[in-house]
């Protein structure tokens, strides 16, 4: 059987770094911090008073308050960011055959704020179970797919991807795949996460995984540092037009990349630790290219996991240097997450949009705050340090990772 292609049409995106596709990217290459001190909650008790929140975003602009009291604020971020992706890929819903457009849509923890918001009235309360009937759809984490389907009434395959961390390019990968079989034309893709929260960070605190740079929040993300001290936490969403190339042609659509490869694997180690020499790391990698018919010599870019965690850094490195072999010298290497915190199980799609961008733009952003480097990292690797830096970039690789050892990898190609 032949397989269809797959391409990129249309990019929505919310994040610490901007509220929009185009402010996100600038931002990146300009190499800024979305971390700030936390407005959600007091944290006077928390280890941590920081992050990388979403600024600026009012959900009465974009939702009636009817409509607001059935969404936890991962759907909101996720329902704004496909609503911006849709407009961006010129879709004219009157010429399209809805029933063959599906939403695929990822996250890693879901409603945790409604869950925690409907605990603690619980708890305060007389031990009476009064529950708000939306509880249980609000918290869900598939319910962000289903909401973009009834807004626009796409009837094809419509569910969530859950592997932690990983599961927004999980949703990518299923998404290439049923279009490559034929099972639809376009997939609205992508995740979404809003864990800054008390559940969210102290839960995180307490496994000692995230940043507790409290008096350096700014600097506090910094992947293969010597100093790092673990993640930053992120929010937001991101979101993914993927159409079947034919399709977009004949409907003149703008194209910004073609997604070529994908692949999965599981580390089969640790509950969240990765495995020390990479080899679900290295696996995923290798899968992705084979499902792209490349060499490792074709890659450009390579956007990292890269979360600052003292082990993650090293490990990654280590399974790139084994794919790779001395092209691992030659290609770029940047962790966005440096400057976005970690979006959880937005990660995927966020980053994949950076890789997007960086084929259409030929810019690599950089890995900022990378002062000392971690001195069992290879120096010889280009880790994009501090500065965007100009080059071609005809085949961009995407890895995320997740707690309980799942591995993803997408490869994005420029469209000559």
């Amino acid at each position: 059987m032949e397989l269809k292609r797959v391409v990129v049409t249309g990019l929505g995106a919310l994040t610490p770094l901007g509220n929009s596709v185009e402010e996100y990217w600038n931002n990146l290459v300009a190499g800024v911090s979305g971390a700030a001190p936390i407005t959600r909650f007091n944290t006077e008790k928390f280890k941590t008073k920081f992050a990388c929140e979403v600024k600026n975003f009012d959900p009465s602009l974009f939702f009636d308050r009817k409509e607001m009291r059935k969404l936890d604020p991962y759907a909101q971020f996720a329902i704004v960011a496909a609503d911006q992706a849709i407009v961006d890929s010129g879709i004219d819903l009157t010429k399209i055959d809805t029933d063959n457009v599906g939403v695929i849509w990822a996250s890693g923890i879901g409603g945790i704020e409604t869950f925690m918001e409907e605990m603690r009235s619980y708890a305060n309360g007389d031990g009476s179970p009064r529950f708000s009937p939306f509880f249980i759809p609000k918290m869900i984490s598939d319910i962000a797919a289903g909401h973009i389907s009834m807004k626009y009434g796409f009837r094809g395959p419509n569910y969530g991807t859950v592997s932690a961390c990983a599961s927004s390019n999980n949703a990518l990968i299923d998404s290439l795949n049923l279009i490559r079989l034929g099972k639809a034309i376009m997939f609205v893709s992508g995740g979404s996460e809003a864990a800054i929260n008390e559940a969210g960070m102290g839960g995180f605190n307490s496994m000692q995984a995230i940043s507790a740079n409290n008096d350096n929040y700014k600097t506090a993300s910094r992947p293969f540092d010597a100093s790092r001290d673990g993640f930053v936490m992120g929010e937001g969403a991101g979101a993914i037009i993927l159409e079947e190339y034919e399709h977009a042609k004949a409907r003149g659509a703008k194209i910004y990349a073609e997604l070529v490869g994908g692949g999965l694997s599981a580390d089969a180690h640790h509950l969240t630790a990765p495995h020390p020499e990479g080899l679900g790391a290295r696996l995923v990698m290798q899968r992705a290219l084979s499902d792209a018919n490349l060499k490792p010599e074709d890659i450009d870019y390579i956007n990292v996991h890269g979360t600052a965690t003292p082990l993650g850094d090293i490990s990654e490195t280590i399974a790139i240097k084994s794919i790779f072999g001395e092209h691992a010298y030659k290609v770029n290497i940047s962790a966005t997450k440096s400057m976005t915190g970690h979006l959880l199980g937005a990660a995927g799609a966020v980053e994949a949009i950076a890789a997007i961008l960086a084929t259409k733009y030929d810019i690599v952003p950089p890995t900022i705050n990378l002062v000392t480097l971690d001195p069992q990292i290879d120096p010889k690797l280009n880790l994009t340090p501090n500065t965007a830096q100009k080059r071609v970039v005809n085949y961009a690789l995407n890895n995320t990772f997740g707690f309980g050892g799942h591995n993803t990898s997408t490869i994005f190609k420029k469209l000559s």
